[in-house]
């Protein structure tokens, strides 16, 4: 028997075994332990098996049987994710539990194919091969349903209650038959509990109405609706205050504990959001000859929350600290957050602190943890430490001068970790966060967005380092946890922005490398185009997960990559903190089970998902409240997405994005071009551009669909252009344009 044959049957050996999980060929000949010629021996011997029907190239070349689980007309089970508009989905196979699981990707499931399921639902499905070649997905049946419970507006219709659900993708109402004499009234929002679910096309469907949430034209309700949207807790229950409370009385305030490293007498501070409560980080930074001390310390919230009780139970099970526009929803009770584990000034507080010291160059010549406390001597916030650096003159006499030299040395640091980062290939592609100010009866008044200005920079840069510093040194030693991943972008995606980049005009030949990337962000920064082109970019990337492999951190350029610096509001960081503590204890550390990893992960992951956009809907909610008052004003506004039914425009002097209907611009027949992302008309300066700006006028709030539409007043940056190109036998027919314009603006949100 010669090589490739031995070898071929080694493979097929594998991949119908039990244990096998669908996988790369690279992967393969680490399961094979194979080396360089042995895997490229080993590619020639897929390819010859699968021109041979014995085996099947799935999405991403993961590589089944012909057969098996991901072979076409094959049954699957997994849990269901809907994508924010257009009908489809995704179905993650429940296989992705076991060892393995993260080679494992998630189906397409392509509109008309869902089979009624919503976000999180376990389902049955048929896989099949794509026309775009690898496999989609087809529900037959919901199997579990992952939410009871909806949010929705209640209305009258022919004399019968209806409720319109909230974060569906149900266009009709569902029943709610008895409203048990509740005092309802047209548009209240509701909370009701599904009895039966509707059908793919959204027909049926049947509720009970469990509470009257309130007028869904009064502002306070939209944080509680959003809450019971999302399923986001009100209260701890009662059992784990008890066991906070228990963790408070057993604390001795003001004293070091035994076997804790003493750092008090270091100079440390905290910087925050001016309307931060919980401060779960510090820094100490020391100059010493030729090298910098660095210290980033972290609240031991692991000190304060057992394994295994109901705080850590509950914790786990709320994964992430939510934060909404007007309230936190702590992921720890804030006898713990606000206090005990906050690293409030002059108190002494338990720590974990990462000890770096590095070169002038930057080079790391050790890493060390310790279980220690410090005693934080200074709150600054943001805003504080970008008034001293613009005048450190001024300060020496409010915070005298070990503080300021302190700032100083840390801004020298920073900045110089911040040019090498990138200098490396490092990405800054983080889009703007929206701040809603309130009135003092908690009305939104205005709104501004954020920016990363040099004192949020530094803190960014020490975390970083920190979190960078614990990944490396438990890579070492080889031990499973919980890191923070991002994966590498597929090839097909980034040529696709390569082409959206060179259709605006950029004068780029690929964005490819991460090089690339970042000059095209460069080159559109402080631009009309600048959110677009971030857009794109975001959109060209893989989502950050958390899981137990080592792939690395792609936008960072990081190898080795974990979150370990919020343990109060992130539970992956906690779950870092007690291996470490593991490690300082010199207790064995027997690696957490793969499975078990990857499930908790994927919880996380997702709970991180669902916090994030309970927050963005929130925001949108209580702006579209705001603009309600304000229809017929106008403002200015820039050209954020093109589509073949209309434009959407992101105002400037209030960050809020609309929707232009192509049936409200100037009368004329339009048609788009996806090259260059242009609605481009007939007559003279009816030309609509990706990053054109635009003066617009409030035209429509719909509170039920949560969309702004706007009216276009001039476009400033067309006006004088040449003439339109003339007519082509592409022109879209008005009509029908009108009609996708109409079923977009039902859609709650536009391709965010």
């Amino acid at each position: 028997m010669d090589i490739s044959n031995e070898l071929a049957d080694r493979l097929m050996r594998l991949v119908v075994s039990a244990d096998y999980k669908p996988s790369k060929p690279k992967q393969i000949a680490a399961l094979m332990n194979l080396d360089g010629d042995g895997y490229r021996e080993l590619r020639r011997v897929v390819k010859q098996l699968v021109l041979e029907g014995r085996l099947v190239y799935g999405s991403n070349h993961l590589v089944f049987s012909t057969g098996s689980i991901g072979g076409p007309q094959d049954t699957v089970r997994g849990t269901f994710r809907r994508a924010m508009g257009g009908g489809f989905g995704f179905l993650r196979p429940n296989h992705s539990g076991d060892a393995g699981s993260d080679l494992v990707e998630d189906l397409f499931v392509p509109p008309g194919s869902t089979g009624g399921a919503l976000e999180g639902d376990l389902v049955q499905a048929k896989v099949r091969p794509s026309r775009k070649g690898g496999n989609e997905a087809a529900v037959t049946e919901v199997l579990q349903r992952a939410r009871r419970q909806f949010t929705g507006t209640f209305r009258l219709i022919s004399g019968k209650p209806f409720v319109f659900l909230d974060g569906t993708p149900y266009e009709q109402p569902v029943s709610v038959g008895d409203v048990r004499g509740l005092p309802l009234e047209n548009d209240d929002k509701v909370f009701v509990e599904m009895v039966e679910y509707p059908l793919d096309d959204g027909s049926g469907g049947e509720a009970v109405i469990l509470e009257r949430l309130g007028s869904s034209s009064n502002p306070a309700i939209d944080t509680l609706t959003i809450m019971r949207q999302y399923a986001l807790p009100d209260e701890f229950p009662e059992a784990v205050l008890d066991d906070a409370r228990k963790q408070a009385d057993a604390f001795e305030d003001g004293v070091v504990p035994d076997g804790r490293k003493d750092l008090t007498k270091l100079l440390t501070i905290t910087i925050d959001p001016f309307d931060a409560r919980d401060f779960d980080d510090a820094i100490s930074l020391e100059r010493e000859e030729n090298r910098w001390r660095l210290w980033v310390h972290i609240a031991d919230v692991s000190h304060f929350v057992p394994i295994g009780g109901a705080l850590d139970e509950e914790a786990k099970h709320r994964a992430t600290s939510v934060y909404l526009p007007d309230r936190v929803i702590p992921m720890i009770p804030e006898i713990i957050s606000n206090h005990l584990a906050s690293l409030q000034p002059d108190k002494i507080r338990l720590v974990k602190t990462v000890e770096i010291e590095m070169l002038d160059d930057l080079t790391i010549t050790h890493i060390e943890v310790h279980n220690a406390a410090i005693h934080s001597d200074m709150r600054l916030n943001y805003e504080q430490v970008d008034q001293f650096l613009a005048a450190p003159e001024t300060f020496p006499e409010k915070w005298g001068e070990p503080v300021c030299d302190l700032l100083l040395r840390m801004h020298k640091l920073a900045m110089q970790m911040r040019k090498a980062r990138f200098k490396r290939g490092a990405l800054s592609m983080d889009m703007p966060e929206i701040k809603l100010e309130f009135d003092r009866s908690g009305k939104v008044k205005g709104a501004f967005r954020t920016e990363n200005t040099e004192s949020h920079q530094i803190i960014e840069e020490f975390m970083l380092a920190g979190n960078q510093a614990v990944a490396t040194w438990l890579d070492g030693l080889g031990l499973g946890y919980l890191h923070r991943i991002h994966p590498s972008p597929e090839r097909r995606k980034l040529r696709q922005l390569s082409m959206f980049c060179k259709d605006l005009g950029l004068k780029v030949d690929n964005v490819e490398s991460r090089f690339e990337i970042q000059a095209v962000l460069d080159m559109v920064a402080g631009t009309p185009l600048e959110d677009a082109v971030n857009f794109a970019v975001l959109k060209s990337m893989n989502k950050a997960v958390y899981g137990p492999q080592t792939d690395g951190h792609y936008a960072l350029d990081m190898e080795h990559y974990c979150h370990f610096t919020s343990p109060i509001r992130r539970y992956p960081d906690l779950t870092v903190h007690r291996l470490v503590q593991k490690l300082l204890d010199g207790v064995k550390t027997p690696d957490d089970p793969f499975t078990s990893l990857v499930k908790l992960g994927f919880h996380c992951s997702d709970m991180e998902r669902n916090a994030a956009q309970a927050e963005r809907d929130l925001i949108e909610l209580k702006l579209l409240h705001f603009l309600k008052k304000h229809i017929g004003e106008t403002m200015e506004a820039v050209i954020s997405r093109v589509f073949a039914d209309g434009i959407h425009a992101r105002c400037i002097k209030l960050p809020v994005d609309g929707f232009v209907p192509i049936t409200t611009l100037p009368d004329d027949k339009y048609r788009f071009e996806r090259r260059g992302n242009i609605l481009q008309g007939h007559k003279e300066g009816n030309r609509y551009r990706l990053g054109d700006l635009l003066t617009v006028r409030i035209a429509k709030v719909d509170l039920q669909d949560r969309q702004l539409y706007l009216e276009v007043i001039k476009n400033q940056t067309a006006r004088g252009e040449s003439k339109p190109l003339a007519k082509t036998s592409s022109s879209k027919p008005k009509y029908k344009a009108k009609r996708q314009a109409e079923r977009r603006g039902k859609k709650k949100r536009k391709n965010r």
